[in-house]
C-alpha cells in the first residue's frame, strides 16, 4: 500500500523548502552588505577602482557607488523579509538579486574578481528562491 500524496508534503520536502529559503535570505543579506560596502567605498574614495577608458558601459564610479548603495539597502530589506517566508519577499528577492547581478556584470571592468563573486552569490539566491514552491 503506497502512501497518498494528494496535496500533502512530506516533512523532508517542507524542511528542504524552508532550508532553501533561509539559504537565499542569508545569501541576499550577504550580497546586500557587500554591495552596501562597495557603494560606500565608490562614493567616498572612487580611486580604489580601476578606471577603464574604452568600456562600453562607462559610467562615473561614484554613480556606480550610488547604484550599489541603493541595491544593497534593498537587498538587505528583502533579505530580512525572506525570513517571514512570504511570496512578496520571494518575488522581490528574485528581482533584487537579478538587478544586483546585472549591476555587477556592468561593473566587471572596475572590480572583476569581486563582481564575479557577487554574480555567483546572486545566481545562488535566484536558484534558491525559484526552486522552492510553497502552497
Amino acid at each position: 500500500m503506497s502512501p497518498s500524496y494528494d496535496h500533502h508534503h512530506s516533512e523532508g520536502s517542507l524542511a528542504a523548502a524552508a532550508g532553501l529559503t533561509v539559504f537565499a535570505a542569508v545569501m541576499l543579506l550577504l550580497v546586500g552588505f557587500l554591495d552596501l560596502l562597495r557603494g560606500i567605498s565608490a562614493i567616498v574614495h572612487d580611486s580604489v577602482y580601476v578606471h577603464t577608458p574604452d568600456y562600453v558601459y562607462r559610467f562615473n564610479v561614484a554613480g556606480w557607488g550610488w547604484i550599489h548603495l541603493f541595491l544593497g539597502i534593498a537587498a538587505i530589506m528583502v533579505g530580512i523579509g525572506l525570513f517571514k517566508v512570504s511570496t512578496w519577499a520571494r518575488v522581490l528577492g528574485i528581482v533584487i538579486a537579478g538587478l544586483v547581478l546585472l549591476a555587477n556584470f556592468l561593473f566587471l571592468p572596475y572590480y572583476p574578481l569581486w563582481s564575479l563573486v557577487v554574480i555567483a552569490l546572486c545566481a545562488f539566491v535566484i536558484w534558491g528562491l525559484c526552486v522552492v514552491r510553497h502552497d
